[in-house]
């Protein structure tokens, strides 16, 4: 269960596990593919304590928003897929200035992202942050740009190595007059800009477009893109490494492909056998975790930033430390939400660690674990301080791992933990009790166990 909300969330604490596991696995599953049927993250009070909310003028901004929501979903899929997304089709602040474009963006990966792949494609085409992003607004009937007519069929849904260069051309040609409105920007924040269709625009001729000819326009491109047997692949590979592990199992992903095509392109059962798979359910600690993914674990184990009616709303908004406290370590990490270095997304796996972003992710994890006074903290050293008689340095050991994952570690990484517990000159009493379970907790997120998920 706890491998599961790793992958389908971004964790869970061992409260929230211990109800999941009563509900048993097969319903988990089924409610995380239904977010709707959960309540959802409630905005309206971003817009009441955060009013810089509303304009967003800066990719930071927008992201500080969404790693909020991560923390606080009971809609966890829903996030964890529009993340997906995100590094699919990514979209940069770096280009698009207005950082509530590309929260809209966001928005419709809510929408569609578990829904049907065609659909998704038809969205993203008309999505006025990728339109702006790969300048297709900017592509007339006298004069074509090709940028979103290669990348959609590159990195958006078939590969290199499927398609020609006249495929290309043609893509380009049928989504010639697919623009937006411009963003109105005034002193009540910045308004949703609008996909707007300029027939007189568009190049309506006769094209050539992967074996077939007529006069597409883009969503005939993407019925034809769908029904390839590289899309299916190519979507299958991509959903494995995100999801699954960062080394590729072709078997797994013809599995995935398969169920993609019987499915006609429905994501939420490809995500459904995903789920159910046994490649899924045996491929724990199988992925490197993502500093976004860091990030939000982190908090909502310890309770940082998690809102409730009754807390401080000054450590929960933005406006208050969000923005330094996660954003800026997400980006010292090496994941620059919302401004992906390249329309290419992040490489991950491996690639998340080197000798300065590794430094990044313990401090930050060990940071966040280092404060008793945190509800998630709190609640772990209370529940090890609980039992009925004092724990031994190996049975502490083993009850924090299993508080924190569960997860296990290596027996050398065991022993340390437990030589480290055993030396630790502790005074009696609750208060020395509890700096000892900190500390410990802060070695735990250390170890490069924890770097995985």
């Amino acid at each position: 269960m706890a491998h599961l909300m790793r992958r389908a969330g971004f964790g869970a604490t061992r409260d929230e596990l211990e109800v999941l596991a009563v509900n048993g696995y097969d319903t988990t599953v089924d409610e995380l593919l239904h977010p709707e049927d959960a309540p959802d993250v409630a905005e309206d009070l971003l817009h009441r304590y955060d009013p810089g909310f509303d304009y967003a003028s800066n990719h930071n901004v927008a992201a500080s928003h969404w790693l909020y929501r991560m923390i606080n979903t009971r809609r966890p899929l829903e996030e964890k897929m529009a993340l997906f997304c995100h590094g699919l089709f990514a979209t940069g602040g770096s280009k698009v200035a207005v950082g509530r474009a590309l929260t809209f963006q966001v928005q419709m990966f809510r929408r569609h992202a578990l829904g049907d792949f065609r659909t998704l494609l038809v969205e993203l085409s008309k999505d006025p942050a990728m339109l702006f992003w790969l300048d297709n607004a900017q592509s007339h009937r006298a004069a074509v740009n090709e940028n979103y007519g290669r990348e959609l069929l590159e990195l958006f849904s078939m590969g290199e190595g499927n398609y020609t260069e006249e495929d290309v051309k043609s893509a380009a040609r049928a989504f010639t007059g697919w623009a937006f409105v411009r963003p109105m920007i005034s002193n009540t924040g910045v308004h949703q800009p609008d996909f707007v269709f300029l027939p007189d625009d568009h190049d309506d001729g006769e094209k050539q477009f992967l074996g077939e000819t007529g006069r597409f326009n883009g969503e005939d491109i993407v019925d034809i893109i769908v029904s390839q047997p590289a899309t299916a692949q190519f979507v299958a590979a991509r959903l494995y490494d995100f999801f699954v592990a960062d080394e590729p199992d072709q078997k797994a992903i013809d599995t995935l492909a398969r169920v993609f095509v019987e499915a006609d392109y429905d994501m939420r059962t490809v995500m459904r056998a995903l789920f159910m798979s046994d490649f899924f359910k045996n491929a724990r600690f199988a992925k490197v975790k993502s500093p976004v993914e860091i990030i939000v674990s982190v908090s909502r184990l310890v309770g940082q930033y998690v809102y409730s009616e009754d807390g401080v709303l000054s450590d929960i908004f933005p406006a208050s430390g969000v923005q330094q406290d996660t954003v800026a370590r997400s980006f010292w990490m090496g994941q620059e939400l919302l401004n992906p270095p390249s329309v290419e997304g992040w490489h991950t796996g491996l690639e998340w660690i080197d000798s300065g972003t590794v430094v990044e992710r313990v401090n930050a994890a060990a940071s966040a674990v280092g404060d008793k006074d945190k509800i998630g903290v709190r609640s772990i050293i209370d529940r090890l301080g609980g039992v009925t008689k004092p724990l031994e340095p190996a049975q502490l050991v083993d009850a924090c791992l299993d508080l924190v994952g569960p997860f296990d570690v290596s027996d050398a990484t065991r022993e340390g933990l437990v030589k480290f517990v055993g030396a630790s000159r502790r005074a009696e009493g609750d208060e020395a009790f509890g700096d000892t379970v900190v500390q410990l907790l802060q070695l735990v997120v250390s170890t490069p166990e924890y770097q995985l998920g």
